[in-house]
């Protein structure tokens, strides 16, 4: 996988996934993911504002508030569900969607990320899919790992 590439993962009918090499260590990575203040510098939706309430290092169970734009202002909470540190960390959207980051460090320093939209615990998969959320998050997660590339490039 070449630097700015980004290759499509399976991870099931109800998930989105997309995976990149990034030029930098999982714990370098890491510490940026687990710091919801720093999520608005590599976001490919271009939904994320800098505003974010809650912990720079999220922990197992963290709450955190981020202020979003799509079309009108709002806020989401979100709840870390699992956390490895230095590996994974995945929060649950008040939808009951997921978002998840696995890393894996490679013998030559860089790791690779993948990011998962899992909707499959959704409150309502059928509204999301009605509303393309798996396409338009797909084109973001793209955009959100090229960022992160280029943030550690």
């Amino acid at each position: 996988m070449e630097p700015m590439s980004v290759t499509i993962v399976d991870r099931g009918p109800q998930a989105v996934a997309r995976q990149a090499r990034v030029t930098a260590s999982a714990e370098e990575i890491f510490a940026v993911l687990s710091n919801p203040h720093r999520h608005h510098e590599f976001d490919g939706s271009g939904t994320l504002r800098p505003d974010v309430i809650g912990p720079r290092e999220l922990q197992q169970s963290d709450r955190f508030r981020v202020s979003m734009k799509m079309g009108v202002p709002y806020a989401i909470t979100n709840t870390v569900t699992r956390l490895e540190p230095g590996r994974l960390i995945e929060w649950m959207h008040m939808g009951g969607h997921r978002w998840r980051f696995e890393l894996e460090p490679q013998a030559d320093g860089t790791t690779l990320v993948t990011e998962i939209f899992d909707y499959s615990t959704a409150r309502s998969v059928r509204a999301l899919e009605i509303i393309k959320a798996p396409e338009r998050n797909a084109e973001s997660i793209r955009a959100s790992l090229i960022r992160l590339q280029q943030l550690f490039g």
